[in-house]
């Protein structure tokens, strides 16, 4: 998946020379927490946040005092030298950026040109639908050894049930590097009788653990 099928392409935006109190009311009036600021040509030059704004108003208990700050351009408190994308990129690979760079937006850049934004709560739709977590189903987690084919014998043993896989997920074994776990998703309600087979097969199912299981 890329990132011009799941970012917002209707991106509000500002320019420098816009007023704190201007960029208060846009965030208020379109629900948003952040905002590129452009210049004449749509070139990212910088990026308002909602945590920029708190640090840059009065408190509320002296709401009346420096009321004048909120009059001053947006360039004296946004930050520079953001961390762009481009449409065509890997959602995966720009989910590493929002973790490497503990940011929570990216503007998306095209011919140096801005045309759209992705969030953090974007990418958490983007997850679930993808995983789908969202439809009804059931997951099973299985350990199995970290060699080639082992996905085909775990979708093997799902498809002689008639069971449908919406989606798989792996990652390492913490505990011992030699394994890792298979975290599959089924539309069915009841995995109980997979989980048998899997058991019989001799893999090592994580979950759901039957009645009367040892951990």
């Amino acid at each position: 998946m890329i990132v011009e099928e799941v970012m917002k392409a209707d991106v509000v935006s500002l320019y420098p020379t816009d007023t704190i109190s201007k960029a208060i009311l846009v965030m208020a009036a379109k629900k948003i927490r952040h905002i590129p600021v452009i210049d004449d040509h749509r070139h990212v030059v910088g990026l308002i946040t909602d945590r920029d704004i708190r640090d840059a108003t009065p408190s509320i208990f002296r709401a009346n005092e420096h009321a004048e700050d909120l009059e001053k351009p947006i360039s004296s408190i946004m930050r520079q030298n953001v961390i762009i994308g481009h449409p065509l990129d890997f959602v995966e690979e720009v989910a590493a950026l929002f973790y490497e760079h503990h940011i929570s937006c990216l503007p998306i850049v095209k011919d140096q040109v801005l045309v759209g934004i992705l969030t953090e709560t974007d990418l958490l739709h983007t997850l679930v639908e993808l995983t789908g977590a969202h439809q009804p189903g059931s997951q099973i987690q299985v350990k199995v050894p970290n060699k080639s084919g082992m996905l085909c014998e775990i979708a093997t043993i799902i498809r002689n049930h008639h069971a449908n896989i919406q989606s798989v997920l792996v990652y390492p074994d913490k505990k011992d590097e030699q394994y890792k776990v298979l975290v599959i998703r089924v539309q069915m309600m009841n995995p109980i009788a997979v989980v048998k087979d899997l058991e019989t097969a001799g893999h090592q199912v994580i979950w759901p653990k039957l009645p009367g299981a040892t951990s």
